[in-house]
Order: C-alpha cells, then structure tokens, then sequence
C-alpha cells in the first residue's frame, strides 16, 4: 500500500472533501473579513468571527493574552490510557491582519469598507482556509475518522515587525505541537495549484533607520562643515554595494531604502538627514550576521565624510526554511487531492513573512496558494491595493490541509 493510500476509506477515497455548501459558506466568510480588515494587534472583529464559527462547531478556541488571534485544538483529548503518550499535534497556522493601504479594486461589492485598509496580502484567503480546514477535520473527528489531534493557529500581527508570531509561541501556539504547515497567496500560481519548495522559500527582512548629523552651514562654503546631502547619498549609493560585498554573494544580503529626506533650503547645508530601508537577505548564517556587516559599512562613509551617525537596526524575521519532509507531506496531499499536476516548483523569494519563527522551533513547511484565475495573463503582485483572489483558492487550501491531517504519520 502506498503512503498517500494510508488513511484513505474503502475505496481508495480520502475523507473531507469540501462540500458545496461549505465552500459556499467560506467565501461569505472571506468577502466580510475582506470588508472588514484589521490592522495588526488590533484584528478584534477578525477574531471575534472565528471563534464564533468554531464554537458554533462545538470546538474551544482560546484567544490569545494580547486579546487578538487565537488557537483550537481538534481531537487533542482522545483516547490515550496509561502510560501511552498523545501523538504531537499537527499545527495549521494563518496569519489574520491586513495592510494599510487603500482598496482601489472597482466595481467590488467586497472590497474594504474602512479607509486606507486592505487586505491586499491574501490573509483573509489564509484564515478562511484554516477555518474551513479546521470545520472539516472537526467533523471527521466526530465520525472517529482524525487519527491525529491538529491544532489551529490563528496568528495577529504577521505585518508587524518582528511579528505577531513570537507573541504567540510565548502563548503556547507551539506547545505539544510535532509539525506546522502553512500557505501564503500567489497570484504568479494559477488558482487549483500550488507551489512547493524544499529549503528557504522566503528571506529574511530586517528594517534599517539611519540618521546623520553635522554642524550645518552656508552652500558657498561646504569645506567649512559636513556636507550632509553628500554625506547621505554616499550613504545612500556606497553602503549596499559594500554590504554586498562582504558575505558570499550567494547570501543575497540586500540594502535597499525607501525614504530619504534632508534639509529645507536650497543655499543651507542642512544639519540633519535621515535614511531608511529595508535588509534582506536569503541565506540564514548571513542573517545572523547582517547587523554587524551593516553597521561597519555604515560607519566606515559616515566617518569618510565627517558626518555623525546614529543608527536603529530593527530584527524582522529570519528566512522560511522549509523541512523536506513537511514539504513532502503537502506535496503528497495535493497529490491525493487534485493529482500530479496540482504541484509546481517554485522559486525562494525576497518577501519576509514570520512563520519563520515556528521553524525555528518545529519542523514545517509553507506552500505558495495559487490565486491567480485560470487564463489571466496579467501581472499581479501582493501588497498592491487591486489585489484579490480567486477563491476557488479556498477549497485547494482546505482539501491540502485535511489531507496532510491524515496522511502525516509523525
């Protein structure tokens, strides 16, 4: 008998296919928290809608000490007599905030009825997915189908840095927990696919603020103070390329900025300027040592130039390193869902995302959710503010998730 016919009824089936019914049900569900985003820390609503669901299912979700986000447990209490120990809980993990930025979808009759707020990352996609994953595995295992218990994890907070992640790894999102999966929208993946990869699938993502102070002066005469506009760009221009040139240029460590400002008149050399940006890198160990590598580079053109550093380096998140045998484990229950070509390969981005935390901690693996409608040909991207998805999307997620509940064998 095959691994991926383990698990599966008389007749070769696997339990838990959605229904129409409940597909149906998880849409209207997706549309209101796409109606109603949250920002990290503050998804109250978001919450508050979840655990109604799940307690309508008879489940006990427990919200977490930071009032938003939550975890349930399915089938954690069953049968297990004496000295024989529980079987490690199978984590789903979603992440359930959403960006500040406008919704400028038209002609949406979903899209956010709160100003300047989006869920333009797929996470409303994400939490409906273990919600409807959680629906179902809560009912095989009221039909004693579940032979693993399975936790959900409903995460705030993944936008902000360094991530609602840790906040809920110190509440016990992790305890008696063996495996975590995850996935995260694509819209390069055609909805009813999904990407998979073995190894880094993220970077990490790290946030830099610098400013630099001088004495000021008159442009006639820059010789006589730090010229601070040149002092910035330098900064600006000379910092990434030595950062770069300082770890194997397989690492990927990247310096990139976002917003530079300094002085107010064109004839004043000014006496403050201010930089920020963002690090990233693809390599763990290089990570690790960014901080260092940066503030030496940084240091060493402020000095060049006589201009006063002083430096804020915010830790984001590490990269997602996926486990080989997690990955299988999604590869195989696609697989049992939707066939052979419901998997593609997919490339390790540059985006951060802090499901990174619980690798550190547990094995687990991230798949790339295809969202993109079959035959679109236009280009799409995550944290835009027309972004949506397909939502046959949802059902892909939720078959991956009950499958990998039954296959895994951890």
């Amino acid at each position: 008998m095959s691994r991926e016919s383990e698990a599966k009824l008389p007749g070769g089936v696997l339990p838990g296919v959605l229904s129409e019914s409940l597909h149906a049900e998880l849409v209207a569900f997706r549309r209101d928290l796409h109606m109603h985003p949250e920002l990290g820390n503050q998804e109250f609503r978001t919450t508050a809608a979840i655990k109604e669901r799940l307690e309508q299912a008879g489940l006990r979700p427990r919200v977490l000490a930071t009032g938003t986000g939550l975890i349930c447990d399915i089938g954690i209490a069953e049968g297990h007599e004496g000295e024989r120990p529980a079987p490690p809980l199978l984590a789903l993990r979603a992440d359930i905030d959403a960006l500040p930025i406008p919704d400028t979808k038209a002609d949406c009759p979903y899209r956010s009825t709160v100003p300047d707020r989006a869920h333009a990352c797929g996470h409303d996609v994400h939490t409906t997915v273990v919600l409807g994953a959680g629906l179902v595995l809560a009912d095989l295992h009221a039909k004693g189908l579940l032979s693993r218990p399975v936790r959900l994890v409903f995460q705030p907070a993944e936008e902000v840095l360094p991530g609602g992640a840790l906040g809920a790894i110190a509440d016990g999102a992790l305890d008696g927990v063996g495996r975590i999966l995850a996935v995260h929208c694509d819209p390069r993946v055609e909805a009813g696919r999904v990407g998979l990869r073995h190894g880094p699938i993220t970077s990490a993502c790290d946030r830099l603020e610098i400013a630099l102070d001088g004495p000021g002066g008159h442009t006639a005469r820059p010789h006589l103070t730090t010229d601070l506009v040149t002092a910035a760009a330098r900064v600006a221009i000379d910092v990434p390329a030595l950062v770069a040139r300082r770890v194997d240029t397989r690492a990927g460590l990247a310096v990139t900025w976002g917003r530079i400002e300094s002085g107010h008149a064109p004839n004043v050399v000014p006496q403050h300027a201010e930089l920020s940006g963002t690090v990233r890198c693809l390599d763990l160990d290089a990570w690790r040592d960014a901080p260092d590598i940066v503030h030496a580079a940084i240091d060493e053109i402020a000095t060049l130039h006589r201009a006063k550093s002083e430096i804020n380096y915010v830790r984001g998140v590490p990269p997602v390193v996926n486990d080989r045998e997690s990955t299988e484990l999604l590869r195989r229950s696609m697989v049992a869902r939707r066939g052979m070509e419901s998997v593609e390969s997919t490339e390790q981005s540059l985006g951060g995302e802090d499901f990174s935390w619980y690798l550190e901690n547990v094995p687990g693996a991230m798949a790339r959710l295809g969202v993109r409608t079959p035959g679109d040909r236009m280009v799409r991207d995550l944290h835009q503010g027309d972004f949506d998805a397909d939502e046959h999307a949802i059902a892909v997620g939720v078959e991956m998730f009950t499958a990998a509940a039954q296959l895994d064998d951890m």
